[in-house]
């Protein structure tokens, strides 16, 4: 009832603002979110057909214009702190660009670094970051970018078992969302860095290079059963060297060869070379 409300009134509400409609009968957050993903696969829809959406978490910058309700948004000219990406995936209209790739990044420092930098001036692109895990509506938003500008998508990520399990959910999908993979993924991302094979190619100091524990090892197996990493040699073959080696490293730890190391080296170098997997 309360759905049918919002769409009613044509308005949008958050999780938090359904959850407290009842906050004695649902106790946590995480049973009325499940009561509306049960709702959205009933319906066959997604949730936020249902105008509820998660509040703004994603940033991005870069070549990328378009309109928001309306109202015309330019991400070259927005300072270096990125714009929200909105949780109104439905609002955004007229998406115009001259980027030639999407940088989808992992981190916020990392975003911050490549924004400030300006670096989307050196290499045309459009930078995105989730802030780690990311939320439905940053998954929505790269997914419409990917398909009204048809360019590739190059995830820059730890170079460790998580960092690969958030591309996982950027290429396939959450389980708790899988009803709905279809409009929330992007299956052929390419990986950029930090790739393990990068640790000897870049000559990674020994004290950035950091021991991967029993939990990340055992993440590491499963995620090489998996059809998404199986399906491409030369991820098995990046994993199993992390495996070998037991050694994991963030992408903070090129800031070992100085802070602009990433933006004047390391993705240049990359991205001429068209060094991905």
């Amino acid at each position: 009832s309360l759905v049918h409300e919002v769409l009613n009134k044509g308005i949008h509400v958050t999780k938090r603002d359904l959850f407290y409609t009842d906050a004695k009968l649902f106790k946590k957050q995480e049973e009325s979110d499940a009561v509306l993903d049960d709702v959205a696969c009933i319906m066959g829809c997604t949730r936020s057909c249902l105008n509820v959406v998660a509040s703004e978490k994603g940033l991005v910058v870069g070549r990328l214009r378009y309109q928001e309700d309306g109202d015309p948004i330019d991400c070259t000219r927005i300072g270096v702190g990125g714009k929200a990406i909105p949780p109104f995936i439905d609002k955004i209209t007229n998406i115009q660009s001259d980027a030639e790739f999407i940088l989808l990044v992992e981190k916020d420092a990392v975003f911050m670094r490549l924004a400030e930098d300006r670096f989307y001036n050196k290499f045309p692109c459009i930078i995105i970051t989730g802030k780690g895990q990311p939320d439905v509506a940053t998954r929505m938003f790269l997914r419409r970018l990917k398909a009204s500008l048809n360019i590739p998508v190059l995830a820059f990520v730890d170079a460790d078992p998580h960092g690969l399990k958030i591309l996982s959910v950027y290429s396939q999908g959450s389980k708790n969302m899988s009803y709905d993979s279809f409009s929330l993924t992007c299956p052929d991302i390419k990986w950029l860095g930090l790739l393990p094979s990068d640790f000897d190619k870049y000559e990674l100091p020994a004290q950035c290079r950091l021991e991967m524990s029993d939990k990340d090892i055992k993440t590491g197996q499963d995620l090489l059963k998996e059809e998404f990493i199986q399906k491409n040699p030369e991820w098995v073959a990046e994993l199993e060297l992390m495996l070998e080696v037991k050694q994991k490293a963030e992408i903070q730890a090129l800031s070992a060869f100085g802070f602009q190391f990433v933006t004047e080296v390391y993705l240049p170098r990359k991205l001429k070379a068209g060094d991905w997997i």
